[in-house]
């Protein structure tokens, strides 16, 4: 635990509980246990350090008045929270639907719009992703008509019998599947004949030039059956001869269409025996791309995405968080080994390299060259060694051509994160002379979640000073035409996604929208106080 100094004007208990909800505090050296209480103003009306923003939810910005009074009221930015991100646009058949998207840009009148996000790895509709890049090969139709015979022969049509018979059996035993098979007695050996005995199956439309797989199950009733597949109606095509014995095995056969309708028969007259056919399939072989079609096929959706974003919202968008999340937590660039999977995620630099990021600004910068980019991501304040790399990252995309204006920290921060950290990485990304963008702030006050933590006045109290330093150091280390602005990320504690049913309490305002003591702490380091 690292030395704290107090100056005590509330009773002890309070220390005390302060101390209870987490096992480490931060040096802020005097703790200001009087507490904040400056809310007269809006933030908006006072800030020094560019924009003022916080994160809107949808429908409450469009249907709740009071949500969007106070937004108006108090900020100048706004956030999308989701509905710019690409599972709130992409529909599962790759068109987008814009509806809600402008609904809620409609909602926020002449409010400056932060576009959030072209380019991430999560939250995108990677149903329609992975398919059309073929990632996910999609499942083939059958084409076979009754293929289980548990219709009898509907569907199949019997050719050449020369003695044998030929029907559908139910008896126990018969069938590998369900209830129903085809089963052939055949008693004459036709050596060299396998058409004598021939049953075909119905139509099925196919491409000519396409291959499709033919796939069948089979047994015999004695040892030494013979069988072989056909096609018609013309251009017939032959396998060769299948040796058949006592035990159910599967065969399957390629072909290559020549005509836009088939059918494929079943020869039986080779040997004299007793044949059981079932579980038939006839289906088109889907091709698998290779790994430079996946990523000629992600390269192509990435940049008409961001195209299509950028170009509809430019009016009101000026700018853009294009890439989020690039690195892991130890700098490194994502790939499918160091990221979580998850239904909604789809790594783009595991398929593009690191050309991902160099190809999302250009897009964006042909898209609109006069708006501002930046590269976005997180713990920025508490992986020194990403960090780093981040601002490397930044450099080498620069020296590729790349078009980065700024650079967003997201800043999800706790009573526990460094103080002193925050401050050197304040002093790094200034160093770049990049604008610099606090992009996600918001204060976990229960990181640890103890149960049955409330938030006391002075727990209030600690979480503003936090707030207070950190936009202290951000107007002290980053140089004022740098400072692109401070964004929280949500309006009211139980709309945040810490909330964590009402474990934490991470934002500016109460549910009730109230002003916290947070509030009064970043109105306070606004004025330079």
């Amino acid at each position: 635990m690292k030395k704290i100094f107090f100056r005590i004007t509330t009773p002890l208990a309070f220390v005390v509980m302060a101390f209870s909800a987490c096992t480490k505090m931060n040096d802020i050296g005097v703790l200001n246990t009087s507490g904040y209480t400056d809310t007269s103003s809006a933030l908006k009306d006072v800030g020094n350090g560019g924009f003022i923003g916080v994160a809107i939810d949808f429908p409450a910005m469009v249907t709740n008045s009071t949500y969007s009074t106070v937004v108006k009221r108090d900020f100048n930015q706004v956030t999308f929270g989701n509905l710019m991100k690409h599972s709130s646009i992409v529909k599962d058949n790759g068109t987008m639907d814009f509806t809600n998207t402008d609904a809620l840009v409609a909602s926020v009148g002449s409010m400056d719009i932060f576009g959030h996000t072209l380019g991430w790895h999560s939250q995108q509709n990677t149903t329609w992703l992975k398919s059309y890049s073929g990632l996910v090969v999609p499942a083939a139709i059958e084409l076979a008509t009754n293929p289980s015979f548990e219709s009898g022969l509907t569907g199949w049509s019997i050719f050449n019998t020369n003695g044998a018979t030929i029907a559908a059996s139910t008896a126990t035993g018969d069938a590998k599947t369900g209830t129903g098979c085809m089963k052939v007695v055949n008693p004459t050996a036709q050596t060299g004949n396998q058409w004598k005995v021939q049953v075909s199956s119905a139509a099925f439309a196919t491409t000519s030039g396409k291959q499709y797989v033919i796939s069948y199950w089979v047994k015999a009733a004695s040892a030494g059956g013979s069988i072989r597949l056909s096609t018609g109606p013309t251009s017939a095509q032959y396998q060769g001869d299948q040796p058949i014995g006592t035990a159910w095995q599967q065969v399957s056969w390629t072909i290559t269409a020549s005509l836009t309708s088939m059918t494929f028969l079943f020869d039986m007259g080779q040997a004299a025996n007793t044949y059981f056919i079932d579980d038939v399939s006839v289906k088109e072989v889907v091709p698998v791309p290779a790994g430079s079609a996946i990523a000629a096929k992600l390269d192509t959706a990435l940049g008409t995405y961001i195209t299509t974003m950028v170009n509809r919202y430019k009016t009101k968008v000026k700018a853009w968080d294009v890439i989020n999340e690039l690195l892991d937590d130890n700098g490194n660039l994502r790939n499918n080994a160091n990221t979580t999977a998850a239904a909604n995620v789809l790594v783009w630099s595991h398929y593009l390299g690191r050309d991902y990021a160099l190809k999302a600004f250009n897009y964006a910068k042909a898209a609109d060259p006069s708006a501002l980019l930046f590269i976005n991501d997180y713990n920025l304040e508490a992986k020194p060694a990403k960090l780093d790399s981040l601002i490397a990252m930044v450099a080498e995309l620069k020296g590729r051509g790349a078009k980065i204006d700024g650079i967003g920290t997201q800043m999800h921060i706790t009573r526990n994160t460094s103080l002193n950290d925050i401050d050197k990485m304040f002093i790094k990304l200034a160093a770049t002379g990049l604008k610099v963008h606090v992009s996600e702030l918001d204060v976990r006050i229960n990181p640890s979640v103890v149960s049955g933590y409330i938030l006391t006045p002075l727990e209030q109290n600690y979480q503003a000073q936090i707030y207070s330093y950190l936009v202290k150091s951000y107007l002290k280390n980053v140089p004022k035409a740098q400072q692109y602005g401070i964004t929280v990320w949500g309006l009211t504690d139980d709309s945040s996604w810490l909330y964590n049913s009402g474990k934490d309490f991470p934002l500016m305002y109460n549910a009730d929208y109230s002003k916290k003591q947070a509030y009064a702490a970043v109105l306070q380091a606004l004025k330079g106080l």
